[in-house]
């Protein structure tokens, strides 16, 4: 059976019913779930950034495919569903009608001449969603990696006028003392306390020094982080409630 789409027909709806095929026929297909799939949407995910920041125009054009396999993958299982089938008409309408919301500048009466008047109409919108979110945090997946979620945690504090820390806070060893830092191993970043204007490239070697040296010690780097990111939430969290009402 040809899986060529036939003039005229839309190229989306074509692969939207190759995978239901793929789901029905095939036996490793059928076995898969949403949670079983997540290694793969995850992997595929870091193959498309690959692509993207190595510029390579022809595996760009092939991970966009395979990360829009992983959608409509997960689309078909959940059309499966027996108490809450939805499938991909259902994702792809929901999507329209969100950022039809989301964009009033170009489907509405708004105005936005600069990226950052977009923004604002883009937030407004978010926050009349999301009515039930109490804190900034809310929303933000615990299973980012925990560098991107700690620049995603500092900006949501940023942007609501939370306090924030400008650097990294050396906490008391058991003795009462502060404790000394681990020696660098390899490049030795600038010191905290005079930041240093950096491209992203020099901060790139900053953070390969500080993994140096967590390596060096035993340390996992990415436990350290997520472990300050913990301690920073709450920070926020207790900022959050001492705002005023």
């Amino acid at each position: 059976m040809s899986t060529e789409p036939g003039p005229g027909t839309d190229p989306l709806r074509a692969a939207a019913e190759v995978m239901r095929q793929v789901r029905e026929r095939c036996v490793w297909s059928q076995a898969m779930t949403h949670r079983e799939l997540v290694p793969y949407l995850v992997e595929e995910s870091a193959e498309l950034i690959d692509a993207v920041e190595r510029e390579d125009r022809a595996e760009l054009r092939e991970e966009l495919g395979d990360l829009l396999w992983q959608v409509l993958f997960h689309a078909a299982i959940a059309a499966q569903d027996p108490e809450d089938p939805f499938d991909i008409d259902d994702v792809a309408r929901t999507l329209t009608e969100k950022m039809t919301r989301r964009h009033p500048h170009v489907f509405g009466d708004a105005i936005a001449r600069t990226p950052e008047e977009v923004l604002v109409h883009w937030n407004a919108a978010k926050a009349a969603e999301k009515r039930e979110r109490r804190s900034v945090l809310d929303g933000i997946p615990p299973g980012m990696p925990a560098l991107a979620r700690a620049q995603k945690i500092l900006g949501r504090a940023a942007k609501a006028g939370l306090p924030v820390p400008e650097r990294a806070q050396r906490d008391e060893g058991p003795s009462g003392h502060d404790e000394a830092p681990p020696t660098i191993v390899g490049p030795t970043p600038t010191d905290a306390a005079q930041p240093a204007v950096l491209s992203e490239a020099e901060l790139g070697d900053q953070l390969l020094a500080l993994v140096v040296a967590a390596r060096a010690h035993g340390w996992d780097a990415e436990r350290a982080l997520r472990e300050r990111i913990r301690a920073l939430e709450d920070e926020v969290r207790v900022a959050e409630g001492s705002e005023p009402a």
